[in-house]
């Protein structure tokens, strides 16, 4: 194997770990999961001045748990349906 050839193969590597690195899932997901849990907690510990004030509905632990649910969603996406780095095509091709 030449060089040349050599070094390509690294490149591809490291550009198939960056897209699954910055894949937008996997923040987007776990903002959602970090928020859900601290507005989960705030939910639960929620008094009754703020049960009245929202008409005697825990919004904070219902938008908590939705949070959580859509974080996770995004996360088990993402490891259903892992990101793959574009291959790169031949000098001289036409992409389609």
């Amino acid at each position: 194997m030449s060089e040349l050839q050599r070094e390509v193969s690294e490149l591809e590597a490291k550009s198939a770990t960056a897209a699954r690195l910055f894949d937008i899932r996997r923040i987007i997901g776990g903002l959602f999961v970090v928020y859900g849990v601290i507005v989960t907690i705030a939910g639960i510990t929620a008094s009754e001045a703020d049960l009245k004030k929202a008409q005697d509905i825990n919004i904070n632990l219902w938008t908590g748990l939705a949070m959580l649910a859509l974080g996770l969603f995004f996360l088990v996406w993402l490891r259903l349906r892992p990101a793959v780095a574009p291959v790169p095509s031949e000098p001289g091709e036409q992409s389609p």
